[in-house]
């Protein structure tokens, strides 16, 4: 599918894990995802956000964006044939040279969790939202990132949020039930799982969750 996130964006910037986790690495491989360069060190640390001083969004190049793209596409591939560390590699180079590089964030984001560093993780998310608030796909990667956690309350938060942005989404309303559920609210677990299979019939884990918490 087409990338659902530009490549630029305003400078303001593992049960449900590994079924979510494979869920959002699919979608980063049809080509959605979040730049957050803050998070990178040197080479693997986080880099600090840009002051707010001077403009940094002027200081990316119009030959520094088209070499990003070509990396986040690099890493794209290697993550699609499972060579996560070299796709690691280009996500971060991409960052590097266009902090505005939604996809190569987003698609760092998903290898972070991947690899269950889940802190980095919901940064990159984050910063992915800010470029992108009306996406329901980095609300969703942190939200997962946040259960593993055991944050349930915050993970609610994003799924709230995400329903909202995209009501057929019916991944959102199946992990927003396994939250709600996770939380003891049977009544918005039940009313989320019974969205989820309404738009998703053959969804076994929304059909499961229905049938734990009675409805």
């Amino acid at each position: 599918m087409a990338s659902p996130f530009p490549q630029r964006g305003l400078a303001r910037l593992r049960q449900i894990w590994q079924p979510l986790a494979l869920a959002l690495m699919g979608i980063t491989l049809c080509g959605c995802s979040f730049d957050l360069g803050s998070l990178m060190p040197e080479k693997d640390k986080p880099q600090e956000a840009p002051k707010a001083a001077a403009p940094a969004e002027s200081a990316v190049s119009a030959g520094n964006v088209a070499e990003a793209q070509a990396h986040t596409a690099k890493a794209q591939s290697l993550a699609k044939s499972g060579e996560t560390a070299a796709a690691l590699d280009e996500f971060n180079r991409a960052v590097g040279l266009d902090p505005y590089n939604a996809q190569a964030l987003y698609g760092r984001a998903l290898i972070y969790q991947g690899n269950n560093q889940h802190d980095f993780a919901i940064a990159d998310f984050s910063a992915a939202s800010g470029l992108n608030p009306q996406k329901v796909e980095p609300l969703l990667g942190r939200a997962s990132s946040y259960l593993a956690l055991g944050k349930v309350k915050e993970a609610t938060a994003d799924l709230d949020e995400a329903s909202e942005a995209d009501p057929h989404n019916a991944q959102v309303w199946t992990t927003r039930g396994q939250a709600y559920e996770r939380l003891g609210d049977k009544a918005k677990a039940a009313a989320s799982y019974t969205r989820a299979v309404s738009l998703r019939p053959r969804d076994d884990a929304a059909r499961n969750g229905l049938a734990r918490v009675g409805g």
